[in-house]
Order: structure tokens, then sequence, then C-alpha cells
């Protein structure tokens, strides 16, 4: 069961990283105006664009975590840490009043949700069945 939620935790995550990556680099302006926020100056699709590098970046860490947990599991840890921060930086951003509930929309309850699933399903030791990995012949013992 454990699995299964982390999972689908990952497939769920991933497909918002690379959400994001697409809308952040071709789509910045539009999204921009479309959550109601002020025109941004010229220079920002600049670092929503390197944004969306490194949201593809960590959508490949968790495809990659996604098959094998086990041994990709700080791929799992670094989006616990991405989630965390993104869900403090916007409380802290609806606190000052400097964006609306509506601006963040899912920005305000799906980061905690991620977290609570991959930590549910966050593989511990020997968590999950993996088969023995046989050692390479220039490690054996000889």
């Amino acid at each position: 069961m454990r699995r299964t939620i982390l999972r689908i935790t990952l497939v769920v995550v991933t497909a918002f990283q690379v959400a994001l990556a697409l809308i952040f680099t071709f789509a910045s302006g539009p999204f921009v105006a479309a959550v109601g926020l002020d025109p941004v100056p010229a220079w920002v699709p600049w670092i929503f664009a390197m944004f969306g590098a490194r949201a593809l970046g960590f959508a490949y860490g968790l495809v990659l975590a996604f098959r094998d947990p086990v041994r990709h599991r700080s791929w799992i840890v670094a989006m616990i840490g991405v989630q965390a921060i993104d869900w403090v930086t916007t409380l802290a951003f609806i606190a000052t009043g400097l964006l609306t509930v509506a601006q963040a929309s899912t920005a305000l309850f799906l980061p905690p949700l991620f977290v609570v699933g991959l930590l549910i399903g966050f593989p511990r030791g020997g968590a999950f069945d993996v088969a023995p990995v046989a050692p390479r012949p220039e490690h054996a013992a000889a």
C-alpha cells in the first residue's frame, strides 16, 4: 500500500513539474495574467525559464525515483524539501497580502498533500521488495 501511495504521488508531482516547466518556459506572461497578478518586468520570463529548466530536471529525477524508489530516494527527499518550501512561501505571501488565496490556487493545498504522500511511501532501508543486485565481477571477492 505504501509503495502504491508513493508511486501515485510521484506520478502526480512529476506531471505538475512538467506542466509548470512548460508554462513558465513558454507562457509565463499569459500565466501571470491568468492568475491576476500585476504585469511583470520584461526580464522576469528569463528567471521563469530558468525555473522551468529546473522543474524538468526534478521531473526527470522523480521518474527515476518512480522506477527505483530505494535507489533514488534522494530525489524524493529533495522534492519533499521543495514542496515544504513552496508551501511555507505561499502561506507567507498570502499572510502579507501580496498574494490572494485565489491567486495561490493549488499551491495552497497541494504541497502538503504531496509531502504527506511522499513521506507515507518513503522507502526506509529495505522497505520495498528489491531484488538483490549481484556484485560486479570486478568487485567480487577473489
